[in-house]
């Protein structure tokens, strides 16, 4: 699993839009949550690699990613063998009265996670999560939390909004295991999720991404009249910074043509290789559009890698 932190805010695009912004960013067709496409990621790990190994023609890029375009080499086409995922979202970042902001999530996005680790062998240590499910309204909180009001009877207000809440030990727990094993940092931004962590009804949490995200306007001047161009006017949408989301990664044996007796490399070795190589160049990518005015830069955390059942698939 490879989870990705947002630390500026970030613009996947899907083009033109329909609603009143021009660029929106890329969300799931049946629940509106925002994602980011697997092969915007998985472009970026081959640049990455790419540039680690020297040359997009290195045999261990080819292994990975397969031929980039038709060529007159010896070597036959093949695909690679890594699967990269789409990234889905984990932890959305919502204003909060108390505490600056709270990192917000719903039972739904964290029983789609616990299915995700699941195909990846990794939910044995996940918490038990809340069995009750919550009404609009109302909301889940660690048993620390500092995103409440003080007082006999304790609130929570994000953006506009109030929320009757109950601190849970369940909620407490998955904050817990968020910061340990999902989070690229340690010290104040660990402790920060664990006093910070909301688990919000479904509808609600649906709200805050589709109507929270940041919306940006741009425009282009023209430079000798020192005035905005002629239609070059336009807003984009952003995931803001501090989201979390998270990307399966896969990989199959080998499938580039072999020498006769010779095995092909296993998945799991070659998940491994692309992770030491990206964790080479740091734990840091951009992903999305804007590179140049500072969008999309992200952190990286990759979970140990590890074979499927009675096949030599590697899984991270």
């Amino acid at each position: 699993m490879m989870y990705i932190y947002t630390e500026t805010p970030l613009h996947a695009g899907v083009g033109s839009g329909l609603s009143s912004v021009e660029l929106p960013i890329q969300r799931e067709r049946h629940t509106q949550y925002p994602m980011i496409q697997g092969s915007s990621i998985k472009g970026k790990l081959r640049a990455l690699i790419s540039d680690q190994c020297g040359s997009n023609s290195d045999g261990r890029v080819k292994a990975l990613f397969g031929h980039e375009h038709e060529t007159q080499e010896t070597d036959q086409l093949h695909a690679g063998a890594l699967i990269v995922s789409d990234a889905r979202i984990l932890l959305f970042p919502v204003r909060s009265l108390e505490g600056v902001f709270a990192y917000t999530t719903s039972l739904d996005i964290l029983e789609r996670f616990r299915k995700d680790l699941i195909h990846v062998h990794q939910e044995q240590t996940f918490p038990q999560l809340p069995s009750t499910r919550l009404k609009n309204g109302q909301a889940l909180v660690t048993e620390h939390s500092k995103v409440i009001t003080s007082g006999s009877d304790p609130d929570l207000l994000l953006e506009e909004f109030s929320f009757e809440v109950s601190k849970s030990q369940q909620v407490t727990s998955v904050a817990h295991w968020l910061a340990e094993h999902a989070l690229p940092f340690d010290g104040y931004w660990a402790e920060k999720l664990r006093s910070s962590l909301v688990v919000l009804a479904d509808d609600d949490f649906r709200d805050f991404v589709l109507y929270s995200t940041e919306v940006i306007t741009r425009i282009a001047i023209d430079q000798e009249k020192k005035t905005v161009k002629e239609g070059a006017l336009w807003t984009e949408e952003h995931l803001p910074a501090d989201t979390l989301l998270y990307a399966p990664i896969y990989a199959t044996n080998e499938r580039r043509p072999i020498e006769k007796g010779q095995e092909p490399r296993q998945g799991l070795a070659l998940l491994q290789e692309a992770q030491t190589l990206s964790q080479q160049a740091g734990p840091y990518l951009q992903l999305g559009g804007d590179e140049t005015v500072g969008r999309g830069f992200v952190k990286v955390r990759w979970s140990p890698p590890v074979p499927l059942t009675g096949s030599a698939t590697g899984r991270p």
